[in-house]
């Protein structure tokens, strides 16, 4: 008998905008387009984080909370 492993389907990335942890030995970060603040703080240690960007699977936020925040 043979068996064979069904081919993983790939799961689409891109770059997409985070916010990174400033302290060193935290690993904590967050989507931007999941952050409620300008410029929020480490959820893990309250830290200050700095915009970056990371390649990570193609995510939907349906929440349009930064768009409300605007207005």
């Amino acid at each position: 008998m043979h068996y064979r492993k069904k081919p993983e389907e790939e799961i689409p990335q891109e770059d997409t905008a985070v916010w990174l942890c400033t302290q060193e030995g935290c690993s904590g970060w967050m989507r931007d387009n999941f952050a409620f603040d300008q410029s929020p703080v480490c959820w893990q240690c309250n830290s200050p984080m700095v915009s970056s960007v990371k390649l990570l699977p193609l995510l939907v936020n349906t929440n349009d909370y930064k768009s409300r925040q605007k207005v």
